[in-house]
């Protein structure tokens, strides 16, 4: 079966379930379809989403939020991947000037750094998946050795009781925030939750929407560092954590693309080249 076809065919049966009447048509994502509804007179959600690791606690993370920060969540079926979320407006901050959405999710770390279900994967163990591959890297593959042994010592030295016990989003960027209506300005969807380390949390902020970096600032490191302190700062989140945070998050998605090559015994394509090289950019332009 497709994996498309598997979130539509539950979503379909869940409409006469859950007595929700469709309200427009669905919307198919890449691991989701979200289907807006109708249910008890209110306008709403349905998403279903593909089995994965990443979106195992998505329902847990909704649920601990209760709504704030957050989209709301009105009825959920994990064991489905469904879920019954409040219908936010379609508007999200990619329209909104850098800085100003920066400082919005900035303001939303505060709301959703509560603490942690412990049902959670910790960041340490998630990142340890990655540290023998990592470790392992050829010199000649296309992540600076350098910057490699630096994330590897960064992960071990990161691997202590304060990188976890935080409810971390994951996946907090620009299209993940959706204007609130009458009940917030901004509220967060799409979690891939851990718990963790809230300096982990800027990443994303970082290399979406990387086209405006030249419009930003003189240098793209400069632009990457302006966007960086405003949510260090305005989050009040430890700069030298984040730094570390994101040293070893950049190298370790830098690391995936060169993984899935060598796995498939075949040279990086273009797309995967420019965006192991916007790691390393980001890994570098971060440090002092």
């Amino acid at each position: 079966m497709s994996p498309h076809l598997e979130p539509a065919r539950i979503a379909s049966g869940l409409l006469e379930e859950w007595g929700l009447t469709p309200d427009g048509p669905p919307v198919v994502h890449e691991a989701s379809v979200v289907q807006p509804v109708v249910a008890d007179g209110q306008p709403a959600v349905l998403k279903v989403t593909e089995v994965h690791p990443e979106t195992a606690h998505e329902a847990l993370a909704l649920q601990t939020w209760g709504g704030r920060g957050a989209v709301r969540l009105l009825r959920a079926d994990p064991r489905r991947r469904a879920l019954l979320l409040e219908r936010l407006e379609p508007r999200d901050l990619l329209e909104v000037p850098v800085r100003e959405a920066c400082e919005t999710v900035a303001g939303l770390y505060a709301d959703l750094h509560v603490p942690a279900p412990p049902q959670l994967v910790t960041l340490p163990a998630y990142v340890a998946r990655w540290v023998p591959g990592l470790a392992a890297l050829p010199r000649d593959a296309p992540i600076p050795h350098r910057l490699v042994d630096q994330a590897l010592g960064l992960a071990r030295e990161l691997d202590e009781e304060a990188s976890t016990g935080r409810l971390l989003h994951v996946d907090l960027h620009y299209e993940n925030v959706l204007a609130g209506g009458e009940r917030a300005a901004w509220l967060a969807i799409d979690p891939q939750p851990l718990s963790g380390d809230p300096p982990y949390e800027p990443a994303p902020m970082l290399w979406n929407r990387w086209d405006e970096l030249a419009s930003e600032a003189s240098t793209v490191r400069g632009a990457i560092r302006q966007r960086f302190h405003s949510l260090v700062d305005a989050a009040l989140l430890d700069e030298e954590r984040a730094v570390a945070w994101t040293v070893v998050r950049m190298v370790v998605n830098a690391f995936w693309s060169v993984e899935d090559a060598a796995r498939e015994a075949r040279p990086l394509g273009p797309e995967e080249l420019e965006w192991v090289t916007r790691c390393v950019v980001i890994a570098k332009a971060v440090q002092a």
